[in-house]
């Protein structure tokens, strides 16, 4: 098959609602570190690993080894059976995790991750309600859509009635009209008025991502989950970090996002990149919270013993290769590199945020003249030229003009400087 032929039979048989990326849309073929090719042999470098998914790289022989392995031996057992790779990952998650987390329920999604973590806080509590932020993204199920506060990724009705949405904290486009430090946090100090005016004045949860990934990369100030974290407390209200995007060293420094803001978790959920692109998430809580679920219940896709393999190598390799500090290094270069080219482009990049090597750069229509206008097209466009030139990133944001770079986190210097070296080309032929 050519990449013609795949496009062909995509159309046929696939959803319409299956969205891809690019007019002619990418057919990746093969992988290795940070570079994939097309069917057609094509390279390209990769800048948005499967969403955050590929999180190490394309085929690291560690994980390749450990996944061979594994299905060698066994390739699948559900939960009904304990199995060594199983209790291993289970293992390295809790001695990763902050604030006693230590107990792991496996699921094959970030969805069932989310949807597992809002359970546990309402079978603990036993409470319904739950708080989550605008612009965020939690998943496809039902539950999900009803926590996912993005119009263009939920289905008509997909509406639970005991969700409630807060402000995020987007602070280059307040919802209040404020400006960070002088605003006192009153995004976060509102959730004190969300849960009195309604809920019934306890809720279950606060979920929220450390950094907003489908929402365009909207990183927080300091100061506000500390905030946010303590009035959902005082109203008996359990915190769930969603780590599926921010997770495993991906900010740089830490190992999860959450660990950059000051609270300790009370629930953390994590997918994507804890496997290196295998199909695999997990919900940690303690032990306390974990017992609250007393009836019967299986997963028969979490916990597969080849995803876990893939689990343990992964968590294997960032701490053998110290990839958190990695990141933080490669990262503030691309930072850097990004901050340079707003004031190369200072009408059509608005603002750059993220930390590590999760960053955005959001595209309005006259930065410079005032105007912050969204320009979604400016990031079609912009995608378009990157893709011409052989880089690959990611789209976001409620208006669908954020592009969001996340190599894998074994991304070099040097492959840094290439991309932005692309995507400064890129910029100049969208304003030229």
């Amino acid at each position: 098959m050519n990449s013609h032929d795949v496009r062909r039979l995509q159309h046929d048989h696939m959803w319409p609602c299956t969205i891809t990326y690019y007019e002619e849309p990418v057919v990746l073929a093969e992988g290795e570190g940070v570079r994939v090719k097309d069917l057609d042999g094509r390279e390209y470098l990769d800048f948005f690993g499967g969403i955050l998914t590929t999180s190490i790289g394309h085929r690291v022989p560690e994980i390749t080894r450990a996944v061979h392995d594994q299905v060698d031996r066994i390739v699948h057992s559900s939960t009904l059976y304990p199995s060594a790779p199983v209790v291993r990952l289970a293992e390295r998650i809790a001695h990763s995790c902050p604030g006693g987390l230590d107990q792991t329920f496996f699921t094959s999604s970030g969805t069932d991750a989310d949807e597992t973590a809002v359970m546990v806080c309402q079978a603990h509590t036993g409470r319904l309600e739950v708080i989550a932020l605008r612009h965020c993204y939690s998943g496809r199920s039902y539950l999900a859509q009803s926590l996912t506060a993005h119009a263009p990724w939920r289905t008509a009705a997909m509406t639970l009635p005991f969700v409630r949405h807060a402000h995020a904290p987007y602070c280059y486009r307040c919802d209040l009209g404020l400006t960070y430090p002088n605003c006192d946090l009153r995004c976060a100090r509102d959730i004190e008025q969300l849960i009195r005016t309604t809920t019934a004045g306890e809720v279950a949860a606060f979920i929220a991502e450390p950094i907003l990934g489908v929402g365009g990369f909207v990183t927080p100030p300091p100061g506000y989950f500390e905030v946010a974290v303590d009035i959902v407390r005082q109203h008996g209200g359990l915190f769930i970090s969603d780590e599926v995007q921010t997770g495993l060293g991906r900010t740089g420094q830490k190992m999860w996002g959450a660990e950059h803001f000051g609270v300790v978790p009370d629930v953390m959920t994590m997918a994507k990149g804890i496997a290196n692109g295998l199909p695999l998430g997990a919900t940690v809580t303690r032990p306390e919270v974990a017992s609250s679920i007393t009836g019967l219940t299986i997963s028969t896709f979490g916990g597969n013993p080849v995803a876990c393999a893939a689990g343990c190598a992964t968590f294997d390799y960032i701490q053998d290769h110290s990839l958190p500090a990695h990141v933080d290094e490669v990262g503030t270069a691309l930072r850097e590199g990004l901050v340079s080219l707003k004031a190369d482009f200072p009408r059509l990049v608005g603002d750059v945020r993220g930390m590590g090597l999760m960053q955005g750069i959001e595209l309005v229509v006259d930065e410079a003249g005032g105007d912050r206008t969204p320009d979604p097209d400016a990031a079609v466009r912009l995608m378009e030229a990157t893709k011409a030139r052989g880089l690959l990133v990611g789209k976001g944001g409620l208006y669908g003009n954020v592009l969001r770079l996340a190599p894998p986190m074994m991304v070099s210097g040097d492959d840094v400087s290439k991309g932005l070296a692309i995507l400064a080309e890129a910029l100049s032929d969208v304003t030229s």
